[in-house]
């Protein structure tokens, strides 16, 4: 069996899709880890969630396996690769279709709230802020390399998602929300 560690990135070298080397440091890597940040977190957050919301937690492994193919597509941009997948517009349909039902049940939003309250709306809360910093790291590597906008939305869309899922944990879970006073 092959060993975990390659030593290949001991000097802060590592390796796109297609082998080209680059600084650990860079934009790419930068983006690609905040999405492996993100992907991590929604692990986290699927554990945090009560059993009786096995659809969300499928909802939520769903969304961990799309933010695995945006990571192999932010790893090849410098490549030409043919054969790398594709996020398809499907999956900002099911965000959508996801946040809307849940905003069926959701008092009108008025004012700011704190992102507060159960374990597993925490976590949701949370994981839109790391959500928000990929979709920054994204937008820049964009202005850098030519991304197809699918990307910008599923993201966008995903950070909506985790918002509104952290209130309507709440909600399900009998816990008033905290408005933002000035």
């Amino acid at each position: 069996m092959p060993k975990i560690y390659t030593k290949t990135g001991d000097k802060g070298q590592t390796s796109l899709l297609g082998g080209k080397r680059i600084s650990k440091s860079c934009l790419e890597m930068d983006a690609i880890g905040e999405i492996d940040e993100l992907n991590a977190f929604l692990g986290i957050l699927i554990e945090e969630i009560e059993d009786d919301f096995k659809a969300e937690k499928r909802k939520l492994i769903g969304v961990q396996r799309s933010l695995f193919v945006v990571g192999a597509i932010l790893a090849s941009v410098q490549t030409k690769l043919i054969k790398v997948p594709k996020l398809k517009n499907t999956e900002v349909v099911k965000l959508e279709t996801w946040i809307d039902k849940m905003e069926k049940e959701l008092p009108r939003l008025t004012q700011f709230i704190l992102p507060t309250g159960a374990e597993g709306a925490t976590c949701s809360f949370y994981a839109r802020a790391i959500c928000r910093r990929a979709e920054r790291r994204i937008v820049q590597l964009s202005n850098v390399y030519p991304l197809e906008p699918i990307i910008n939305t599923y993201i966008n869309r995903l950070s909506d998602v985790l918002f509104v899922f952290g209130r309507w944990i709440n909600m399900k879970e009998g816990i008033k929300e905290i408005k933002w006073k000035k």
